[in-house]
């Protein structure tokens, strides 16, 4: 299991900070085609009071995956080769989709590290033809049959969660203990349609998975 170190992972309150920032996203990337997704594929993308995060880390997470898709558009032959996700949570980048070659996904991951304020790159880049909107579709789905089951069990606390999907494959980041995370991969990992389960989970110092 990978781990990163811990950080800004204390409630606040004035989260509706980070809330104008998707639609300013939205605009920002509006022009052009590229297959770039940000705050990642199939996301539930819900900024939730108990979330662990500052207001400031939300905040710049979604800087983070602006700025990054970016660099991103910025590249042509990214931009027209490429589907790339990205999603950040307590500045720990992961990147999912797909890429036609290693010297395309290298690059992607190369330009994405050096964003600011990025501690960490998660590279889950495939190597081939970007997805079908079908299979991206399918994708939401699974993500969104995840987050249910999560936010239905009692012994989770789903706000310190984020879910992203991409080919079937569950990703799974937040700031937890060792054991929800556990339970949280069990009940994605027996969730139709779910193919295989990654955990970037953060846990707090001196806990071991």
């Amino acid at each position: 299991m990978r781990r990163v170190r811990a950080a800004g992972q204390h409630t606040s309150c004035a989260a509706h900070l980070a809330r104008s920032l998707p639609a300013l996203l939205a605009l920002a990337l509006c022009a052009g085609c590229a297959p770039l997704l940000v705050g990642g594929a199939a996301t539930t993308g819900a900024v939730v009071a108990g979330d662990p995060r500052t207001a400031g880390t939300l905040v710049e997470d979604q800087a983070i995956e602006m700025r990054a898709a970016a660099a991103l558009r910025a590249d042509q032959q990214l931009r027209e080769q490429t589907h790339v996700s990205i999603t950040s949570y307590n500045e720990v980048v992961l990147l999912t989709g797909q890429a036609p070659s290693r010297a395309l996904r290298e690059r992607a991951v190369a330009l994405v590290r050096e964003v600011d304020k990025v501690r960490h790159v998660f590279d889950e880049i495939a190597i081939g033809a970007p997805s079908a909107l079908i299979s991206r579709t399918n994708d939401g789905l699974v993500t969104t049959r995840v987050k249910t089951r999560l936010l239905t069990d009692a012994a989770i606390n789903a706000q310190r969660i984020k879910v992203v999907t991409e080919a079937n494959v569950v990703y799974l980041m937040g700031f937890v203990t060792p054991e929800q995370g556990a339970l949280a991969a069990d009940i994605a990992s027996a969730t139709p349609g779910v193919k295989r389960v990654v955990k970037l989970f953060e846990y707090p110092p001196g806990t071991a998975d």
